[in-house]
């Protein structure tokens, strides 16, 4: 079922209290000779223990807006608050710890490093953020866990296979309990077989813990897994379609 977008904004949230609300968000990239308006006007709201896929044509804007979502890039206008709190009202020190202690990150070429194992790139933010050695892996051995790779917890990137790759990424992303995480085509490096058990992990991780995930996708196969696809075109909002698929 496809409805306006206005609509949908207001019945989400009133759901399900809202996580991450933009606000009008406006993001311009300027190359001195080619001015782009990556984002122009986006208004959207993501309800705790939502799954969104955002979908569009390449150069629509979907990255820039988890990033711009998540504080990992400026606005050029409008606003972004997350969990009641206004990104513009925190220090750039702030926005670095909430990351760290409230999001998790899934990214396409999974930036594991190459030299540790699964494990020891799992615990890795929490050994940043000045964790303690045990709790560190125990915690990254709870969420190998979670994704079924404690038997491949020694392995170092290169003896695993992509789907197991991906699987010690989102592991990393949950190793901090975040309230959201932000996935950008977690599957686009993947054949059809591990990208779909990679969504099927995160919508049962979706269900079974209630975190709240968005997810920037090619792939339709993704999004009809989600709670709602949202589609972009030029930097804007152009429609929503609400799944129900819980």
């Amino acid at each position: 079922m496809t409805v306006p977008v206005a609509e949908v904004q207001e019945a989400v949230p009133s759901a399900r209290a809202t996580i991450v609300e933009a606000r009008s968000v406006r993001k311009t990239y300027d190359t001195g000779a080619v001015r782009v308006d990556a984002l122009r006007g986006v208004d959207l709201a993501l309800a705790q223990g939502e799954m969104v896929a955002i979908m569009g044509p390449s150069g629509c804007g979907k990255t820039t807006l988890l990033n711009c979502l998540s504080g990992l890039d400026s606005l050029d206008g409008g606003e972004v608050v997350i969990e009641g709190t206004p990104l513009s009202e925190m220090s750039d020190r702030d926005r670095t710890d909430y990351r760290a202690r409230r999001m998790g990150f899934i990214f396409q070429f999974y930036n594991l490093m190459p030299v540790l194992t699964a494990a020891e790139n799992v615990e890795l933010p929490l050994l940043l953020a000045r964790a303690s050695g045990d709790e560190a892996r125990r915690r990254a051995l709870d969420a190998l866990g979670l994704v079924g790779l404690v038997d491949r917890a020694n392995h170092v990137p290169d003896a695993l296979s992509g789907g197991e790759r991906q699987r010690v990424t989102i592991a990393r992303s949950l190793v901090n309990d975040p309230a959201i995480v932000w996935a950008d085509e977690p599957t686009g490096d993947l054949d059809s077989e591990n990208a779909g058990e990679i969504v099927e992990l995160m919508r049962r991780l979706n269900v079974e813990r209630g975190l709240t995930f968005l997810i920037v996708t090619h792939d339709i196969a993704v999004g009809r897994k989600t709670d709602r696809i949202v589609r972009m075109v030029d930097g804007e909002i152009r429609g929503e379609e609400i799944l129900g698929v819980r």
